[in-house]
């Protein structure tokens, strides 16, 4: 089954706007671009993945994605689900039979994982796979077979909005389990953890991992992570 991943990009120099109070704007810019760089990588690295397609209008994406994926522009830059939306008419029109949408802030994913929810999907016959954020009620991925399945609907509690909107469509659909693909940042906490997450693995997410300890070893205001332990002992000194 030819598959296309689509991951949408925002503008990293506006990006994650929300860890303001944990990192300066250069900070969360090079955050972006770590995390954003290493979920290409993994998805590089999947087997059951053909081809990707990265929707931005953000020219340090571009950049990144050259030669690794065809870059679609977002000439809109209306979100995340407008940018998907994008990507899945490239892939109708370039006949793929598959797509796997993914945020680009998820660092920690696995391809060996996205491989497994590929097959398992294929197997079972789910139109529609929908893999959960860490919290279980936003939306980190989905799985449309054929691309144009459903229309996503990414969000606060679009996990929610996901499985009523494939119900209305009468396809086939199942929550998917897909531990790699939980660690989204939008928040502080989010942020605190995935620096937990990060230390407990012994490779994966090298770009991230190396921002954020460069981050963290700055150690001025706004630069330093929040809610790292080494963060916390410098502040409590």
């Amino acid at each position: 089954m030819r598959t296309l991943a689509i991951v949408p990009v925002k503008s990293f120099e506006t990006a994650k706007q929300r860890l303001a109070a944990a990192l300066a704007r250069g900070s969360r810019e090079s955050l972006a671009q770590a995390m954003f760089s290493d979920v290409l990588a993994a998805l590089r690295r999947c087997r059951l993945v053909d081809a990707i397609a990265v929707v931005t209008a953000d020219a340090s994406a571009e950049s990144l994605a050259q030669g690794h994926a065809a870059v679609l522009y977002d000439e809109a830059r209306a979100g995340q689900s407008a940018a998907a939306e994008i990507g899945i008419r490239h892939a109708v029109a370039a006949r793929f039979e598959r797509v796997l949408l993914v945020p680009g802030d998820t660092p920690l994913i696995d391809a060996a994982e996205v491989d497994a929810l590929l097959e398992r999907t294929e197997r079972d016959g789910i139109a529609v796979g929908i893999v959960g954020d860490r919290h279980g009620t936003a939306t980190n991925a989905l799985v449309l077979a054929p691309p144009d399945a459903m229309a996503p609907s990414f969000g606060p509690y679009s996990l929610a909005r996901h499985v009523a909107a494939a119900d209305e469509a009468g396809v086939s659909h199942r929550v998917e389990l897909a531990a790699s693909l939980a660690h989204d940042v939008d928040t502080p906490d989010d942020l605190a953890d995935l620096w937990s997450a990060i230390e407990g693995l012994r490779g994966g997410a090298q770009r991230t991992r190396g921002t954020l300890r460069q981050l963290d070893r700055a150690g001025t205001p706004g630069g330093g992570v929040a809610g790292h332990p080494h963060a916390a002992a410098r502040t409590t000194t």
